[in-house]
């Protein structure tokens, strides 16, 4: 191979100067390369001149493939969903002042132990650590004790009148 030649076309000069530039003339624009068959008329031109390295000598030869899209295409990731919107806290989860639970709760002395009993279900239903979100669980938290401590106090009152 000659430098800056593909063995194709060294092989042309070759031919070239071997059977000399009368048999050139006679095949036209080409050579008649014997024992194919058909025939075969190569070029005598020595083509485009290329000089690139890498990709760029790679795409040079293959113009049309870059231009051609892929038949398979890998899908497209899913489009994410937006974040569910954060939780709202209750109302109720926000009054954590005594006064105020000691209001939902109403206590009055009328109340016996097992009523006392039933509110603090009552209000353990709806305001247990366990039952709320897990940011609201602080204050759910705050309001169960401040619950429970008025109800002990009040069975605790019971027994000293």
């Amino acid at each position: 191979m000659l430098f800056g030649q593909s063995v194709f076309q060294s092989v042309l000069t070759r031919l070239k100067q071997e059977h000399g530039d009368d048999e050139a003339e006679e095949a036209g624009t080409g050579f008649r390369i014997k024992g194919l068959g058909v025939g075969f008329v190569a070029p005598t031109d020595d083509g485009p001149a290329v000089v690139a390295t890498g990709t760029e000598a790679y795409f040079a030869f293959l113009p049309e493939v870059a231009e051609l899209e892929p038949e398979w295409q890998p899908p497209l990731p899913e489009p994410e969903e937006p974040p569910p919107a954060p939780p709202v806290i209750p109302a109720h989860l926000l009054r954590l002042t005594t006064e105020e639970i000691a209001a939902e709760l109403a206590i009055t002395a009328a109340d016996t132990e097992a009523t006392l009993a039933e509110k603090r279900r009552k209000f353990a239903r709806a305001n247990h650590p366990d039952g709320v979100a897990p940011e609201f669980r602080e204050n759910a938290n705050t309001r169960m004790k401040t619950a429970n401590l008025l109800i002990d106090t009040a069975i605790k009152g019971l027994f000293w009148r």
